[in-house]
């Protein structure tokens, strides 16, 4: 066989499989548009290496795994229905709420976030502070601590949470830990094991084929949640995990912005039912869900504040990024203003739309990230939209540090806080939360803080984009091509 021929070979044959896996994500899988875009530039630049890289990262959650999370979530509305003293959608409190608020309340609640009222929120904007007040919290638990992290680390941070949980359960609490397998990945699992010899429950989720961390063929899709529960009472949710560059004690990305969440009220109710759904799903467990609400889960509601919450879950097991949407709906409805905080700023069309809607409306739309990046090839792409976003008038402001806030600030009377990202990851592939917090008070306080951190800020306008390198340009040209992988 000549080297014509070889060549010729060879090219069929990758023409095949890229024309197989085109076929695979447009009419099994239903990527979008940009997603089958940047993959096809991929397979047809490295042929061979990226249809690995696609069988590792491109293809989707197997049927098999979409079906056991489903079969094993339990109904928000079924389980929070049921407490007595909570309200239903149509019997809720949203007299004072506008027309666009409550329309806002339904399509949350049509994606499973219950509306629950009497919420206190206490927000954190650094890390000592939140691990510091979690503590006590986890010191003072009774009977329940449910605990969930992306990335729980064996450093001095993660040794002084776990000694907490570990005693906890020797006093007799039932303390359940699940931590992702990804985020998690440097921690090693004798780490974990302690708690298991105390008589917790300790669940990875989505591990490795044979506990190899090298092989784990659903290593692209992540729980990014950070959620605890304790009591049934208190709940944690936001951007700060337990590990000590998180506290600022990475000289390299310090300061460390971030925000967190601690809710007292009802508000604690859909936290606890995203753990659960996730539990029963990493430990196949099949407890009746009415068990849960005879074992003290959910205990009944007490009114702590007068903050209205509804907590929106997302992830890969779904057909619809309900975060996304709900964050769409609040940003074509805004009326005054759209402050955005995220680490990483990749949107899709949709997404992108919104906000070109909101600032031609008149709308001050302010997006915040930080001027130090902590993954070169995101903020690359992440820099190609603020470009964008610049030039038709939106406000950007590069933080003086790491900024690692998932916020959006919408009018005078919503604040999101949470997990999500605003990123192509976050909103489809990774398991996330977010707290849709509706109140005036919290508002006010959220604002403030941003306000602050404008003060610790660079502003970047069309100049300073301009003047980049053309070396930078390219690479954000690239970046962004590929940024639906990320």
């Amino acid at each position: 066989m000549d080297w014509a021929t070889t060549i010729f070979a060879i090219v069929t044959a990758t023409a095949g499989i890229n024309f197989m896996l085109l076929i695979v994500m447009v009419f099994l899988e239903k990527k979008k548009l940009q997603t089958i875009t940047a993959w096809l530039t991929v397979l047809t630049f490295l042929p061979v290496l990226g249809f690995l890289l696609y069988v590792i990262f491109g293809s989707g959650l197997s049927l098999r795994t979409r079906r056991m999370i489903k079969k094993k979530s339990i109904s928000e509305h079924d389980i929070i229905s049921s407490i007595e003293g909570i309200q239903t959608l149509e019997n809720a409190k949203l007299d004072g709420m506008s027309e666009e608020e409550q329309k806002l309340v339904t399509l949350c609640y049509n994606f499973g976030a219950y509306p629950c009222p009497g919420n206190s929120v206490k927000i954190f904007t650094d890390g000592k502070g939140k691990i510091e007040a979690l503590k006590k919290d986890l010191l003072a638990a009774k009977k329940t601590i449910n605990i969930e992290y992306y990335i729980f680390a064996k450093d001095k941070v993660g040794k002084e949470i776990m000694e907490i949980l570990c005693q906890k359960a020797r006093e007799g609490v039932d303390v359940k830990l699940i931590y992702d397998s990804i985020g998690s990945r440097k921690t090693p699992r004798r780490f974990f094991k302690k708690l298991k010899k105390a008589g917790g429950k300790v669940c990875e989720f989505f591990p490795p084929l044979f506990h190899i961390r090298m092989i784990n063929l659903k290593l692209n899709y992540r729980n990014h949640r950070k959620i605890v529960v304790i009591d049934g009472k208190y709940g944690w949710t936001g951007g700060i995990n337990i590990r000590g560059d998180h506290l600022g004690l990475n000289k390299k990305l310090s300061p460390w912005r971030d925000t967190h969440i601690r809710i007292e009220g009802s508000g604690v109710y859909p936290l606890q039912n995203i753990f659960l759904d996730d539990y029963r799903y990493c430990n196949n467990d099949n407890t009746p869900p009415i068990m849960y609400l005879e074992n003290g889960y959910f205990p009944s509601p007490q009114i702590c504040g007068d903050a209205l919450i509804q907590v929106i879950d997302s992830g890969p097991d779904s057909s619809i990024q309900k975060i996304k949407e709900a964050f769409v709906k609040m940003i074509v409805s805004a009326k005054k203003r759209v402050y955005i905080q995220t680490p990483y700023f990749i949107p899709d069309d949709v997404f992108f739309s919104a906000l070109r809607i909101a600032i031609k409306s008149g709308v001050d739309v302010r997006i915040m990230v930080p001027k130090v990046p902590d993954k070169r090839t995101v903020y690359l792409a992440t820099l190609s939209y603020l470009k964008e976003m610049a030039d038709i008038g939106v406000k950007i402001y590069l933080y003086k540090g790491f900024l690692h806030s998932k916020a959006i600030i919408i009018d005078e009377n919503k604040v999101s806080i949470g997990t999500c990202n605003m990123d192509n990851r976050s909103f489809g592939l990774n398991f996330e939360d977010s707290a849709v917090i509706y109140s005036r008070k919290i508002n006010e306080e959220y604002c403030k803080i941003f306000d602050k951190d404008i003060e610790n800020s660079m502003p970047a306008d069309k100049e300073y984009f301009a003047k980049k390198r053309w070396l930078t340009k390219m690479l954000q040209a690239i970046m962004r091509l590929l940024s639906p992988l990320f």
